[in-house]
């Protein structure tokens, strides 16, 4: 399955809300919490998956460099960056599916303009008196 990227998905709020994403984290510091922030969020939460999966490749990387000798002590650290990356594309996974089902499900509204052919609703009749009442002989 294909998820988007961090990137992506910043474009894809972007378009959404029709601003920089800069300008919308600014703009959410002064708001309660809504959907923009919690697709904030979740986009800083893809990211630091992203980012941490490049760490942990990095660190496996370094350490089966092809002109490095693996010693016993290594295999331990081998194992738990193994287990670190493992768990940051787990999360990286789960993030993206949220993201992704979370954008798929929104759509920009157009911003409302008068049509001015649409017959304006109807102005309400004035209120009609009570009859008073017939006093009998």
């Amino acid at each position: 399955m294909t998820h988007l990227t961090s990137a992506e998905t910043a474009g894809r709020i972007e378009d959404l809300y029709g601003a920089p994403l800069a300008d919308l984290e600014a703009h959410v510091q002064d708001q309660p919490p809504g959907m923009l922030s919690a697709l904030l969020g979740m986009h800083e939460d893809l990211a630091l998956a992203e980012r941490s999966i490049d760490f942990h490749r990095d660190q496996l990387a370094r350490l089966l460099h092809p002109e490095r000798q693996i010693g016993r002590h290594d295999v331990s650290h081998l194992l738990d960056w193994t287990r670190r990356l493992a768990e940051a594309v787990a999360v990286r996974e789960v993030q993206a599916t949220s993201i992704n089902a979370v954008l798929q499900s929104l759509a920009r509204v157009p911003a409302l303009t008068p049509n001015p052919s649409a017959p304006s609703p109807p102005v309400p009749a004035p209120p009609v008196a009570a009859p008073s009442p017939v006093h009998s002989r």
